[in-house]
């Protein structure tokens, strides 16, 4: 056996990988390719120790190949979670090709600009500059909207069937990645986070960093479902408001989270 067949076994025998359609197949290959461009950027970092803002130049590329290759990931996944072939619906196709094509021009035009050793976020020096800001934050929205989107097929998909804690939490998980992050992404393009290194790894500060908002705002695709996920195996007839309650404290962290960035 090849190597190549011993991988797609691997594949198989993990997520059914033959059952997949082409477009789950495809954010696949593409979210393990980020995580695999990941490795050769930290190596990178070690040698080329230039800083921006007093931050090391390739930690932004770093945050963002991390996280698109989890959104990706994470977006085949909640395709698998709830009932019906949602991902081999045509629109699913559309949603992985919006994923894709803005999350790539961010890493892509955050990257080079890493290279050059000049911002990406916030660099309005000049006319093309500035308007590739404004391009990123269009991206970004567009990138949001993929979870919208999908939220919307799986709802349509879901018909006459039981909405249980586990579809809840993907469709409210869905919708808050779009709302709290156009939202909070639009705030953090109005008030630049603090300079210098803050928390361990994230490199966020407490107070006047909106940051922290925003992650919980993009990665309420990932931790609201796995609350529902992990609800409706222990929590038995209480799943239903343990979700509910669950999202409603994600989002009161989220505005706590969000004034304190705010803060003058």
């Amino acid at each position: 056996m090849s190597f190549f067949n011993a991988v797609q076994g691997l594949a198989d025998s993990v997520l059914g990988w033959h059952g997949l359609s082409a477009a789950q197949k495809t954010l696949c290959v593409y979210g393990l390719l980020m995580a695999a461009v990941l490795l050769p950027t930290y190596a990178l970092s070690w040698f080329d120790v230039r800083t921006l803002r007093e931050v090391g130049i390739w930690a932004k590329p770093m945050k963002f190949m991390a996280g698109t290759a989890l959104f990706a990931l994470t977006t085949v996944c909640l395709s698998l979670l709830v009932p019906g072939e949602v991902g081999h619906e045509q629109s699913f196709q559309w949603i992985a090709a919006l994923i894709i094509v803005t999350s790539l021009f961010e890493v892509a035009y955050i990257s080079y600009q890493a290279a050059m050793g000049e911002a990406s976020h916030y660099n309005t020096a000049d006319p093309v500059r500035a308007m590739l800001f404004g391009l990123m934050a269009l991206a970004a929205v567009g990138l949001v909207a993929s979870q919208a989107w999908l939220a919307w097929v799986i709802w349509k998909a879901l018909g006459t069937a039981v909405l249980t804690p586990t579809v809840l939490a993907v469709l409210m998980g869905l919708a808050l990645t779009f709302v709290l992050s156009t939202v909070s992404g639009f705030m953090l393009g109005a008030k630049q986070p603090p300079a210098g290194v803050g928390w361990p790894v994230v490199g966020w500060h407490t107070w006047q960093d909106l940051r922290p908002a925003h992650f919980l705002a993009v990665h309420a695709q990932q931790f609201i479902p796995l609350a529902g996920i992990l609800a409706e195996r222990v929590a038995g007839q209480a799943a239903m408001p343990g979700v509910i309650a669950f999202t409603s404290a994600y989002i009161a962290a989220w505005l706590a989270l969000s004034w304190m960035g705010m803060a003058a």
